[in-house]
């Protein structure tokens, strides 16, 4: 009798830890309070203990101690692998402890588009999407030796390094490895026909980026970057300042207003195209595949003013004569003013 009543007790033992040990193992261990999912992010050189600080201190785990128990278990200690994870609602620890052992990272999607105009904003929004440090990516990009010798480029112009484009990587990827990817974009844009056509302009390619960054902010129709190009192309032909708007917008660094006014062309910048005369020392966006083409497709006339049409239809007004432009730059002006434009 005792015999049997201690055999009972021992399978009762072993089914009780034999239960544990599955619900630890295979059963949800994840609270996210409503939520479908969330992230947690391992830095590179993170510990045992930086894990598990980075889950329990936002209460991802409902049971911790079990947790522990199943990590050390599994030796997650010795296979810590950084990276950006989703957690949903249904992991097991196990399933969260295999994950972070097989590196099974969520990829970071980085959007580079025409919203990005400065070196400033290139460097804060990859501060924000990746492990780098934003002090890194600043020296990097201000580093005029090393742009030269990599790309023949420098920290003016480094932007027309960039292709628009989504970009999908691990959040703990190096700078060195983010700019091959980056480089190779670049390099896929500029085949050798495209390098062909920009030295019988006369141009080099961060000239050309950079023209084409103010045909871009001046129209994101076809034809008219076009014709556009073509009159910008006439006066730097003629030693004639660009005078371009976008570059004052660019200078004065707010990209919010919609109209530019007579003191703003004031402000001393080798940006403010209405000062001086030639390209400004880098591009003042993203630039389209799309946009580079179309500049280099450029129409060949004698148009050497342009502006907006006052029907706001995004075309502009061409012409060869300077009375003839100062009359629709007036109307342009009175239809700002009917709109109440004033900025």
């Amino acid at each position: 009798m005792i015999k049997k009543v201690i055999l009972i007790l021992i399978i009762s033992i072993l089914a009780y830890f034999g239960y544990r040990a599955y619900q630890s193992l295979f059963k949800s261990n994840v609270e996210l309070n409503g939520k479908k999912y969330t992230y947690i992010y391992i830095k590179t050189g993170a510990t045992f203990n930086d894990v598990l600080d980075e889950l329990f201190s936002q209460s991802i785990i409902k049971d911790e101690e079990s947790f522990r128990w199943t990590a050390k278990g599994m030796n997650l200690a010795e296979n810590i692998n950084p990276g950006k994870y989703r957690i949903d609602g249904t992991m097991s620890n196990r399933s969260i402890i295999k994950m972070i052992i097989n590196s099974k990272q969520e990829k970071v999607k980085l959007y580079f588009n025409s919203q990005i105009r400065t070196k400033e904003q290139f460097i804060k929004y990859i501060d924000d999407k990746l492990e780098l440090n934003e002090s890194e990516l600043e020296d990097y990009c201000s580093n005029n030796k090393l742009l030269s010798a990599k790309y023949n480029l420098n920290s003016d112009n480094l932007m027309a390094l960039i292709i628009p484009e989504t970009y999908e990587v691990n959040w703990t990827i190096t700078l060195s490895d983010l700019f091959k990817l980056i480089e190779t974009s670049y390099n896929q844009q500029w085949t050798e026909t495209r390098k062909a056509i920009v030295k019988k302009m006369g141009y080099s390619v961060p000239q050309v980026v950079t023209l084409a960054s103010i045909v871009q902010c001046e129209s994101g129709i076809k034809t008219e970057q076009q014709k556009i190009a073509g009159v910008y192309i006439n006066r730097l032909n003629k030693n004639m300042r660009l005078q371009a708007d976008p570059t004052i917008v660019f200078a004065n660094g707010n990209f919010e207003v919609q109209r530019v006014l007579a003191e703003d062309k004031e402000i001393d910048s080798p940006y403010n195209t209405y000062k001086y005369k030639g390209l400004p020392p880098g591009p003042i966006c993203l630039v389209k595949p799309s946009t580079i083409d179309a500049v280099l497709n450029y129409k060949k006339h004698n148009y050497i003013y342009f502006c907006a049409n006052s029907d706001f239809s995004g075309t502009s007004l061409f012409t060869t004569d300077f009375k003839t432009h100062l009359k629709n730059a007036q109307a342009y002006q009175d239809a700002l003013n009917k709109k109440g434009i004033n900025r």
